[in-house]
């Protein structure tokens, strides 16, 4: 199999070459993996809970789901959470600048308001913009994320038109564990972090902190010709007790607070956004007997916009209550969820609210080759009544290694708020609908894998910004006029040769407006990303990313250009004493000028070098 195309930007033609390395290397895989098969079966098969909301097997899961652990998350030494999932197949990133400045991650071509997003099954998003505030999400305090791409409305609700991403922090196992982080980088770049997580008897318990800082770069060339930096302070706790074998509590919660330098369009003052977000959540999960099991959690976040000295601010508070009801009977899982949701927006001169009622049913089936998943779900909304939406899919493992897989899915998304009551608002809106079909082709033996899916999402009565009518606003106003249609392939996989472990992903889309055809902005048509580690000396890990996008559109009129680019990233690690390890990083090897969006430089060369200690028993 093989795949060729042409990229009008001479520095991203080696992309064609490497997707033929990529699907004919994985084609000759399976001859080198069988002898990885015996040491894979001794391993406990990895879980995932984002997909159906029930804990199952990797293996079970229908979805198309990308899973990073805490091992991944260190070694990838990252600088904030948009940058690592912007390396994952299928995820987009725009960003007005560097790191904390406003982020957009666009899941398979998707807005960022269509990703639902989750940390410790707290929902979190804003009822402003729409979407969850990326930039005020601290790494340091991430120690696993979960992906599923297609839509999850049928379990979610609102918001998952084009998937969810879930972020868990640290649950406390094993002895009392402290830790201590700190690292240094280019522009005065500083990054400090400690912790402590553990477990005494029927009691768990993590707590962690850290603080990132950076002097910054001159963001707009031509705004306040000053370094726009940023200062994040986070801190996160979880805690849990096993009241007995059957019932267990758990407590957690997150906090993270942003000042970070930004220029506006004209001006010459020194400007700052001030955000912050914070999270709250309990939970009972009960096993009544060996079939049936219940989860109650309640969670609150918020969300707190400022900017200064310009004058702006704007308020999200969300709160959640869900009971999930969990009943096994042989191949089947059965599943009843009653969800209830509160949004409210506090943005001058708006102080609205709104709620959904919900309830969700699920039926799972495997045997054998075949394996099943199907969910409804009524959301009753207090503005928009009743909303229905549904998802199936299938499996089937044909041969040893090989299923393939079909699914289809309906969603929706409320306007926000402010998309209704602002000056720019219109009260006559409407829920925005999706509908996606996708199928797809996987192989696994032992460490190496490779997938192929295939999806079709259209998405009606989507919200853009118009022209001025319907609100009376000069400037303009939100309405119902568009649809968009996102289509594409993506093949992902993994292979070690040689004691080199190599993965890539290639992303074919072409997400565009379906009344006008133009693609939608800041979405390229082709990415392909690739990495390699390998172990050196017995301690040292040393690895490579390679980032290759086609040229963009800034606006929705195609008419400004954002240039195709090619990214480097060097990186290596080392436990250089028993309780020592260190990481040394190099981004934007080639110093490579580009931008996300049109007038904001990203950064260039970037270096950073850090220890973390943490005994070892």
């Amino acid at each position: 199999m093989s795949i060729q195309f042409c990229f009008s930007r001479p520095s991203i033609r080696p992309l064609g070459l490497a997707c033929l390395l990529l699907t004919q290397g994985f084609a000759s895989a399976q001859a080198t993996a069988d002898a990885a098969d015996a040491t894979a079966a001794d391993t406990l098969p990895e879980t995932v809970v984002t997909a159906t909301r029930v804990a199952q097997p990797l293996t079970d899961v229908l979805a198309d789901v990308t899973i990073l652990d805490g091992e991944q998350i260190r070694a990838s030494g990252a600088v904030n959470i948009t940058d690592l999932l912007q390396r994952q197949a299928g995820v987009a990133l725009s960003r007005n600048g560097g790191p904390g400045t406003t982020s957009s991650l666009f899941l398979r071509g998707a807005d960022a308001r269509f990703t639902a997003v989750y940390i410790d099954g707290i929902r979190v998003d804003t009822q402003s913009t729409g979407g969850a505030p990326w930039e005020s999400i601290a790494l340091g305090q991430v120690d696993r994320v979960e992906i599923v791409r297609g839509p999850a409305a049928a379990v979610y609700g609102s918001d998952a038109v084009a998937g969810v991403i879930q972020i868990f922090t640290r649950k406390g196992e094993g002895t009392f564990t402290p830790y201590v982080g700190a690292g240094a980088g280019s522009r005065r770049a500083a990054r400090l972090e400690a912790g402590f997580s553990g477990q005494s008897g029927a009691f768990d318990y993590s707590l962690s902190a850290g603080r990132d800082l950076s002097r910054g770069y001159n963001i707009m060339d031509s705004g306040n010709p000053d370094r726009d930096g940023y200062r994040q302070s986070a801190a996160s706790t979880r805690l849990g007790y096993q009241i007995s074998a059957a019932h267990r509590v758990e407590l957690t919660g997150t906090t993270s607070r942003n000042n970070v330098q930004y220029d506006g369009y004209g001006s010459t003052e020194d400007d700052h956004t001030l955000n912050r977000l914070g999270t709250l959540g309990a939970t009972w999960s009960a096993q009544w007997s060996a079939a049936y099991g219940t989860r109650l959690s309640v969670s609150e976040s918020s969300q707190r916009y400022e900017t200064t000295p310009s004058p702006y601010l704007t308020k999200t508070r969300l709160r959640n209550a869900l009971l999930q009801n969990e009943l096994r009977l042989g191949a089947h899982l059965l599943t009843a969820t009653l969800e209830r949701r509160e949004d409210h927006l506090s943005n001058d001169p708006i102080d609205q609210g709104r709620h959904q009622n919900a309830l969700g049913l699920g039926w799972g089936y495997t045997r054998g080759a075949h394996s099943l998943q199907v969910n409804v779900r009524h959301d009753r909304d207090s503005e928009f009544g009743g909303q229905t939406t549904g998802g199936a899919a299938y499996g089937y493992t044909f041969a040893p290694g090989w299923r393939v897989t079909a699914a289809a899915g309906t969603s929706f998304r409320v306007p926000t708020l402010y998309q209704r009551f602002s000056e720019y608002g219109n009260p006559g809106l409407v829920p925005e609908k999706g509908r996606n079909v996708e199928a797809g082709l996987h192989w696994a033996r032992g460490a190496s894998r490779f997938d192929v899916t295939a999806w079709r999402n259209h998405i009606r009565s989507l919200i853009s910004f118009g022209a001025p009518g319907p609100c009376g606003a000069l400037f303009g106003c939100y309405e119902n006029t568009g649809r968009a249609v996102l289509k594409g392939i993506t093949f992902s996989g993994a292979h070690q040769v040689a004691g080199v472990n190599i993965g890539a992903s290639l992303d074919l889309q072409k997400p565009h407006d379906a009344v006008t055809g133009k693609l939608l902005a800041r979405r390229a048509q082709r990415t392909l990303k690739l990495n390699a580690d390998t172990r050196v000396a017995g301690i040292w890990t040393l690895g490579a990313e390679w980032q290759l996008s086609s040229r963009r559109y800034d606006n929705a009129a195609n008419t400004t250009v954002l240039g195709g680019y090619g990214l480097l990233n060097l990186y290596a690690s080392a436990t250089i004493a028993r309780a020592w390890d260190l990481l040394a990083r190099v981004d934007n090897v080639g110093g490579r000028d580009y931008e996300l969006a049109r007038g904001y430089a990203q950064p260039g060369r970037t270096f950073y070098l850090g220890v973390r200690w943490t005994p070892r028993n």
